[in-house]
């Protein structure tokens, strides 16, 4: 058992609750870093942060799809779940001020789509 410290809290992920089913999930196995995904990560949050909009950025594993790395989700309630691929750092500044903000989808970019 690891040795418990203020690090250690501040590094445990965000999940995404029951009363709030939205959430951005980004591929952070070995190929989504090698990729540049831990790089989105951080501007994912940090875009958020800076517009004060509470949505939890979520790390995951592989998804399959290496040649589409860096990999993001996003699930915003009232539009379909969207996989992004391919994603740089221009690309995740659009997603959060288009996509999350906006209510756009951005076709450009899109792997998959799921409408539930």
């Amino acid at each position: 058992m690891n040795k418990l410290s203020l690090q250690s809290f501040k590094n445990k992920p965000a999940k995404a609750s029951k009363t709030n089913p939205n959430f951005i999930k980004v591929g952070l196995s070995t190929c989504g870093i090698a990729a540049g995904a831990d790089t989105v990560f951080d501007i994912l949050k940090n875009e958020l942060a800076k517009k004060e909009f509470d949505l939890p950025v979520l790390r995951s594993g592989c998804a399959g799809m290496c040649y589409a790395e860096p990999l993001v989700e996003v699930n915003i309630e009232g539009m379909p779940r969207v996989l992004y691929g391919k994603v740089t750092e221009e690309i995740a500044l659009k997603i959060v001020r288009k996509h999350i903000l906006g209510k756009q989808i951005l076709n450009d970019y899109i792997f998959s789509i799921k409408d539930e």
